[in-house]
């Protein structure tokens, strides 16, 4: 079973920053995806930024040279840094995980309960 575990959300005004964290738990875990998604209230959940197993970052295009993910796939943590925040940005941002154990070649998707950004002034 994996679990994850954001913190670092919050209120902030616009043009503020934030770090998010995502710590992920379970036994022998292989991890292909770790990142981040985001859903505001009446919008679909869409892409912030994502990290692969060969180290390639995807970011969606609203927060392109505004946010940054690193982490360590080895400590199964995730950050993400966000800069420049708007108050279009407010919505639950939500950790996402694509992996399984390290036996197998099975794969799942595994989401966080999300953590709330409300930037607002």
């Amino acid at each position: 079973q994996v679990h994850l575990v954001e913190s670092g959300g919050g209120l902030v005004q616009p043009g503020g920053s934030l770090r998010l964290s995502c710590a992920a738990s379970g036994s022998f875990l292989r991890i292909n995806v770790m990142g981040w998604y985001r859903q505001a209230p009446g919008k679909e959940r869409e892409l912030v930024a994502r990290t692969n197993n060969d180290g390639s970052i995807d970011y969606g295009d609203s927060v392109t040279g505004r946010f940054t993910m690193s982490g360590d796939f080895a400590k199964r943590t995730v950050f993400l840094q966000m800069n420049s925040l708007k108050t279009e940005d407010t919505a639950a941002y939500i950790c996402y995980l694509n992996g399984g154990p390290s036996w197998s070649t099975i794969s799942a998707d595994y989401w966080g309960r999300g953590t709330q950004v409300t930037v607002s002034s």
